[in-house]
């Protein structure tokens, strides 16, 4: 009999930017494997990559269910998901279950429950709990008690960060609980860049003494772009250059325009050359509110850039004093000094520093872990389609 897997992501861009490899490894143990994800809002990906991705999935022999798993707490889209996804869970007779991300691991889980019981196991990877030291409240009653809940639903717990396996361990009650060093770093496409950092820096008007700053992430909230634009405003040789797309972009582009330093932001929209524009800057900035680890960062890293970043989360697991500076979120005076520092530091010493550090993330590390777990939760070993 066939052994089947889904994946289950809330967004495509979740499989784009994260799920592939675990797809290649449940392949290699024999797996035919299925995705579920939104792909007509696919969050941070366009459109047209969205159907790439679908392209591209279904050359590698994967099925794909456009499902619209919602992203926030909307009852009606959460309860038209989990019919759609409970109807194909009974339809086919997966063996493995592997969920990603809060609405849609409590929507899987809630779906896989009378399955569970005919052998189904269920893994979810939390990308990063909403209950972390020093979240609102909110977060605390919300997610919380519902995470608590379902992990009682939950046969292996993947956390990314340190924060969240303690906690997992000490507070939730899934059978196994697992600690990978995030999604996986290719560590070797960001070790060089084939374009030299000046050509790089004329394509968008920057200078060679310009001290660039970059960040990569959607343009949102939680991304927090905004105090980096005001924390240039008083240094004058700084650039920030923002690589992606969202709701944001116009309330991003009138706060620099009311600052006066339209001229010294510059948003690049979606990009495919992000290893380029990573080897053209100074230094990496990250000021999210919320985030369980963070790709980007990590990735910047690898291209030996030192790190600017909000002090939440999984961050602090590669950022410190060796390879960057932590700030308070919201504060636009502990940024512009972090910059400042960065400006006058030695940043070839740093690059040795953060290339370092990334190599604790790489993505043979996590394969080695995700392929152990998958092999303990199924009996079977990587390349045994037996």
């Amino acid at each position: 009999m066939e052994k089947r897997a889904l994946q289950l992501t809330s967004v495509a861009s979740m499989i784009d930017q994260f799920t592939i490899p675990n797809i290649r490894i449940l392949q290699s143990m024999g797996f035919k494997v299925d995705v579920v994800a939104d792909f007509k809002n696919p969050g941070n990906i366009s459109a047209d990559r969205s159907e790439d991705l679908k392209r591209r999935l279904n050359d590698m022999d994967v099925d794909v269910f456009d499902i619209a798993i919602p992203r926030s707490i909307k009852p009606g889209a959460i309860n038209s998901a989990y019919k759609e996804v409970k109807a194909l869970l009974d339809s086919k007779d997966y063996s493995i279950l592997h969920c990603h991300s809060p609405i849609g691991g409590v929507i899987a889980r809630k779906a896989a429950k009378h399955k569970r019981k005919n052998g189904l196991k269920v893994i979810y990877t939390a990308h990063g709990f909403h209950f972390f030291d020093g979240a609102p409240l909110k977060n605390w009653l919300v997610f919380y008690p519902v995470e608590k809940h379902y992990s009682r639903y939950t046969d292996v717990l993947i956390t990314i960060n340190n924060e969240d396996y303690n906690r997992a361990k000490s507070k939730l009650h899934a059978g196994k609980t697992f600690r990978i060093p995030g999604v996986g770093v290719d560590n070797s496409k960001f070790a060089e860049s084939s374009v030299s950092k000046d050509a790089k820096r004329a394509e968008f008007g920057l200078a060679p003494e310009d001290f660039v700053i970059i960040s990569v992430g959607e343009l949102n909230v939680n991304k927090n772009h905004q105090v980096v634009i005001r924390a240039i405003k008083d240094i004058p040789q700084a650039k920030y250059v923002i690589v992606g797309i969202g709701k944001l972009k116009d309330e991003l582009i009138s706060v620099s325009k009311e600052l006066g330093i339209s001229d010294r932001v510059s948003l690049l929209g979606y990009r495919t050359d992000i290893n380029d524009l990573l080897h053209m800057a100074d230094c990496f900035a990250f000021p999210s509110l919320r985030e369980g680890l963070g790709l980007a960062a990590i990735e910047a890293l690898s291209a030996g850039l030192p790190v600017i970043a909000s002090n939440v989360g999984g961050i602090s697991d590669y950022t410190s004093s060796d390879t960057g500076v932590l700030c308070s979120g919201h504060s636009v005076e502990e940024y512009s000094q972090a910059i400042k520092k960065i400006m006058d530091s030695d940043r070839e010493a740093y690059s040795i520093r953060c290339r370092k550090k990334a190599a604790e993330f790489d993505i043979s590390v996590v394969d080695k872990i995700m392929t152990d777990i998958y092999s303990e939760v199924s009996g079977i070993q990587a390349g045994d389609r037996s």
